[in-house]
């Protein structure tokens, strides 16, 4: 039988509030490691990428509701949610006013879930599962929460993000604290105490930040 990836999503998770944009449901599970195994019992298939659409990451959060409070940064422009996950960020920025969305995240779970995700909030949101780092598709804004957690991939998104910042868009980024955040080029625009789960952080509330590329 061939894998349902919405079927599954829905199966997996429940319709909850976004603890800090709590206007704003998602698709959520409570426990990463077994809905990671079942992901790959499900497709026959080892070493998949944890299931990061099912959690309200901080970085995520924070940009969600940065997006919320200012509107003007996406109202009537075509915006980027890099590194997807749940859709969250995209999901916000359409509910913010943005002519047109494209989140982006090379897991098809991911896809399947901010299709879910857009539904469950009343808006409609394009999806891409492939690479696109290194593209330019003349997006106005770009979000990207929690992506600099391992080094090579914080430095190869990093340089695209700068090249597109230099271009004109506005790039911001989302992020808890992580290990690979280049701090000294960026500036940071807003800080939120963000509620998590302890499944995934090492304490309940993160100190998170948004951050914007200097020029």
């Amino acid at each position: 039988m061939t894998l349902d990836p919405e079927a599954f999503v829905r199966d997996e998770t429940v319709l909850r509030p976004v603890p800090l944009v709590p206007d704003m449901v998602l698709h959520l599970a409570d426990e990463a490691v077994p809905l990671w195994h079942r992901t790959e019992e499900e497709l026959g298939e080892m070493g998949l990428p944890p299931p990061f659409w099912a959690f309200a990451w901080a970085g995520g959060q924070a940009l969600a509701r940065y997006v919320r409070d200012h509107e003007a940064l996406v109202s009537g422009r075509r915006v980027l949610d890099f590194a997807s996950g749940s859709g969250l960020v995209g999901i916000a920025a359409m509910k913010a006013g943005a002519e047109a969305v494209l989140c982006a995240d090379i897991d098809p779970f991911a896809a399947a879930a901010i299709a879910l995700n857009g539904r469950a909030n009343g808006v409609t949101v394009a999806v891409s599962t492939s690479d696109i780092v290194g593209r330019d598709d003349g997006w106005d804004v770009i979000l990207a929460g929690d992506i600099c957690y391992e080094r090579d991939l914080a430095e190869r998104v990093f340089a695209w993000l700068l090249g597109l910042r230099a271009r004109g868009a506005d790039v911001l980024i989302g992020d808890p604290g992580r290990t690979y955040l280049p701090k000294a080029r960026l500036e940071q625009l807003a800080e939120y105490n963000v509620p998590v789960t302890r499944d995934l952080e090492d304490m309940e509330i993160k100190r998170t930040c948004v951050w914007r590329p200097l020029p």
